[in-house]
């Protein structure tokens, strides 16, 4: 959890792939893995949660886009940048169809680019797509849905969602209770702090394995927060 989004990067250019996961290691927010080849971006995305991928367009096995495609039908939403030596017009054109969010040129700077991972994450995080890890559960707001490792679901109601959200986009810095009212409610002067305590109560019934010693949604220096 914590924020902490997994980037894999799929080049065949082994040192280019190593330099680009060194500079994203450096990165708190970055956990990045590589890959080289069509085929393993592919099994990789099937198996393990990845927020973003970095997809070089001459891989030796298949042409980029087409493992683009290939990734988006088989259910791959999280956004795909891709990577190439070629920086026409029609190049860029037929990265976007294949389903990519981005095309960079080679040579680029990192600087450049780490801008637009950022930017792409930022949008993805806001859409209807956004799945996000919360302690061992997946968490997928637009279904305002818990998924527990061992499959089975919990249902959330619109505010537990929200509540949820807000958190985790605040990493592990605590929430004062003051700032998720506003968040969650609005300025509306009719709801007060025990309505944020009862819902925070009913959600911890629902996600801690001992409601009376959370281990996941914590109270802490007035407010509230998240732990991984």
């Amino acid at each position: 959890m914590s924020n902490v989004r997994s980037i894999l990067v799929v080049d065949d250019d082994v040192e280019l792939a190593s330099a680009l996961a060194e500079q994203l290691a450096l990165h708190e927010e970055f956990a990045p893995q590589t890959v080289d080849t069509a085929a393993k971006a592919l099994a990789f995305v099937k198996d393990d949660r990845v927020d973003l991928a970095l997809m070089d367009v001459g891989l030796p096995d298949m042409d980029g886009r087409e493992a683009v495609k290939l990734m988006r039908r088989n259910g791959f939403r999280s956004p795909i940048i891709m990577l190439t030596g070629h920086d026409s017009e029609s190049d860029t054109v037929l990265g976007l169809e294949s389903g990519a969010n981005d095309y960079v040129a080679k040579p680029f700077r990192f600087s450049v680019l780490l801008a637009r991972i950022r930017a792409h994450l930022r949008q993805h995080e806001a859409s209807e797509d956004a799945v996000f890890t919360i302690g061992h559960y997946t968490f997928r707001p637009s279904a305002k849905l818990l998924v527990a490792e061992n499959g089975s679901k919990l249902k959330l109601t619109e505010k537990e969602t929200a509540i949820l959200r807000f958190l985790y986009r605040a990493g592990e810095k605590v929430v004062t209770r003051d700032v998720l009212l506003a968040e969650v409610w609005g300025y509306n002067s009719n709801v007060t702090t025990h309505t944020l305590e009862t819902h925070i109560y009913r959600l911890r019934q629902k996600i801690e394995r001992d409601p009376s010693n959370a281990q996941i949604l914590v109270t802490e220096a007035g407010g509230y927060k998240l732990l991984p």
